[in-house]
């Protein structure tokens, strides 16, 4: 069974810094595009930042040179560093994958999500 568990998340001053982890398991033959969502009560989950498997990234607006996403395919792994956090980064993060799996065949999957809190 394929799953991904976020971790990294918590509590943080405006201008701190976070990193957050996804880690993937199961009979995982291939992750494509790997990515970070972020949700807050009452709004649509918005994209945060996304990498493909060669490495090329995009990033939410909002973000852009704040943010880095990286990814270890060895570990199947997707990173999230967070700089210069802001009160409206505040935010439950989602991390999310297009994998090919052995038994699931492919699909996105999604993990359980991790509150950032970005507070004074």
């Amino acid at each position: 069974q394929v799953q991904l568990v976020e971790s990294g998340g918590g509590l943080v001053q405006p201008g701190g810094s976070l990193r957050l982890s996804c880690a993937t398991s199961g009979s995982i033959l291939r992750i494509n595009d790997m990515g970070w969502y972020r949700q807050t009560p009452g709004k649509q989950r918005e994209l945060v930042a996304i990498i493909t498997r060669a490495g090329i990234t995009n990033y939410a607006d909002s973000v852009q040179g704040r943010f880095t996403i990286s990814r270890d395919n060895a570990k199947n792994t997707v990173y999230l560093q967070m700089n210069s956090l802001k009160p409206e980064d505040t935010a439950v993060y989602y991390c999310n994958a297009d994998i090919f799996a052995a038994i699931e065949g492919r699909g996105r999957y999604w993990g359980q999500g991790t509150q950032v809190t970005v507070f004074s």
